[in-house]
């Protein structure tokens, strides 16, 4: 599926559009270069799941925990930029998070590829010329 963004001012619709493709899947590893969107992609899908506390990057600690005030469900948002070994994706128990049943939003999936559920849902999001985005994955099938 492909999804573009042409300007923040449509980034909400694009994220309604994502959560209705996520189906039954719970862990997403967001691919990108650096700036090309991913944590402004993340934040607005978590705002139009319910989340209504501050979204930002967890780039220091790593993971972030929300709830979505409408379901009650809890969502993670991992970023693995800052990792130098995968001891430290172990000693923060990722399992835990990653096979728990709440939605998974991973940055920097690359540095932990090897620990990922073999059911995440890979995301590409890549910046245009024109400074739309782009965003690409597999939906699941139904």
């Amino acid at each position: 599926m492909e999804i573009k963004i042409t300007s923040l001012d449509h980034i909400h619709e694009a994220a309604r559009e994502f959560i209705a493709a996520m189906g039954d899947n719970t862990v997403f590893a967001f691919y990108g270069k650096m700036g090309a969107g991913k944590t402004t992609f993340i934040k607005a899908v978590c705002e139009e799941l319910g989340v209504t506390d501050v979204i930002n990057s967890p780039t220091f600690a790593i993971v972030n925990e929300y709830r979505s005030e409408d379901a009650g469900e809890l969502i993670y948002h991992f970023d693995f930029y800052r990792i130098k070994k995968l001891e430290e994706v172990y000693d923060m128990g990722y399992e835990d998070y990653f096979y728990s049943g709440a939605l998974c939003f991973i940055e920097w999936p690359e540095l932990i590829e090897e620990l990922l559920p073999g059911d995440a849902v890979n995301v590409t999001i890549e910046e245009q010329e024109d400074g739309s985005r782009t965003i690409r994955f597999d939906a699941p099938e139904d």
